[in-house]
This record gives C-alpha cells, structure tokens and sequence, in this order.
C-alpha cells in the first residue's frame, strides 16, 4: 500500500511534468503551417513525424500509464470510506485512462497511414489527417468531461473523508468543473483544465510522497 502510494505520487508529478512538455513544445517549437495547402501541411507532418509521434505517445499513451497507477492509488486510499462517489470516480478514472491511450495510437498509427498516401493524394492524406484529428480530439485531447468528472468526484469524496488538503481538494473542484466545461466547444475551458490540472497533479503527488514519508518517519520513532 505504501509503495503504491509513492508510485502514484511519482506518476501525478511525472503526468504534471508531461503537460509542461507538450505545453511548451506546441508553445515555442510546433510551427505547423496552419494556412498553408494540404500539401504544405502534411509535408510539414512528415518531416516531423518522429518528434511529432513521440510528443504524442508521450502525452496520451505513457500519460494513460501513469494515469492508471494515479487511479488505483487514489482508490486505494478512499475504498475504505465505502463512498459511492469514490467507485463512481474512480469508474470515469478507468474509463479516461482507455479513451487517452486510444488517442495516442488513433494518432500515431492514423499519421503514419496519412503520410503513406501523399505521393499518391496529398489531398486525400490530409482528409485522413483530418479525420484521424478529429477523432482523437474527439475522444481524448479536446473533450475533457471523462477526466473532468474523475477529478471533480475524488475530490469531493476527498473533502467528504477529510483526507488531502482543503486548498487542494478546492482545486480540485476547479479542474473537474472546467474539464466537464469543455463540452461547449471553447478552448478557454480546455486551456484553464490543462493550465490548473498541471499545479494539481504536481501538488497532489508532493502531497503523497510528502505523507509517505512522514509515516516512515512516525512508524521509525514506534
């Protein structure tokens, strides 16, 4: 149980970390040619492909890896409150952990497929393109209500068992409320998840490692 929780706080840093990455990688380096034709723009995707590929693997599939570490973890330290709030949570948790590998593999196999078509249809490439966008949006990068009621229910079964710190479980609110938000299709919803999940993963997982710590240190001094 305690190694488990220090693997969850590891992974909720290490997914806070994997935001700032991607962040600042579509931020200062992705200059994708967003007027140009089809041709320009799946010309772009291919000379990027690598680093493009690998951006993504690392946002959704290695990020659904830690993800599901994160997920048992904060079961684990609820499951004894026999909250209802706590198994319904951690259901969206299971089922946000799918659909955000899904992405990452939609996207990957989906690019690779695109550019195989270029020399034969640019045009065509790029609607494949499109669709491939469209779905893994659809299902993992612009839609957020999965994630978003994950976050919303364990931190109001978090506030109900008085566990982690007020601040945080607040936050944590914040980040479920926004993420649910991002049904309607503005990125400011999408943008404020992203931003404030960042500052929460990272503080809940100082908070686990934290607590571990001062168990060992309590259970040392017994």
């Amino acid at each position: 149980m305690k190694s488990l929780q220090k693997l969850a706080g590891v992974s909720a840093i290490s997914e806070g970390l994997i935001y700032i990455v991607a962040f600042v990688y579509f931020g200062a380096f992705w200059s994708y040619p967003i007027d140009g034709s089809p041709l320009e723009k799946m010309t772009h995707l291919a000379e990027n492909q690598l680093i493009f590929s690998m951006i993504y693997f690392l946002m959704y599939v290695v990020f659904g890896v830690l993800l599901a570490v994160l997920v048992i973890g904060m079961y684990e330290k609820l499951k004894h409150t026999s909250n209802p709030v706590v198994t319904i949570g951690s259901l969206f948790g299971v089922i946000w952990i799918g659909l955000v590998i899904a992405s990452g593999m939609i996207s990957n196999i989906g690019l690779a497929h695109a550019i195989d078509l270029m020399d034969a249809n640019p045009d065509k490439a790029f609607d494949m393109w499109m669709i491939v966008s469209v779905i893994t949006e659809s299902i993992g990068g612009g839609n957020e209500l999965v994630g978003g009621l994950w976050v919303l229910l364990i931190s109001v079964a978090a506030i109900q068992a008085d566990w982690l710190p007020r601040k945080l479980n607040y936050l944590g609110l914040l980040v479920g409320i926004a993420g649910i938000a991002t049904i309607y299709p503005d990125e400011l919803f999408t943008e404020i998840f992203g931003v404030s999940q960042i500052v929460w993963f990272i503080w809940l997982g100082l908070f686990l490692l934290t607590q571990e710590s001062e168990n060992k240190s309590i259970q040392s001094t017994v």
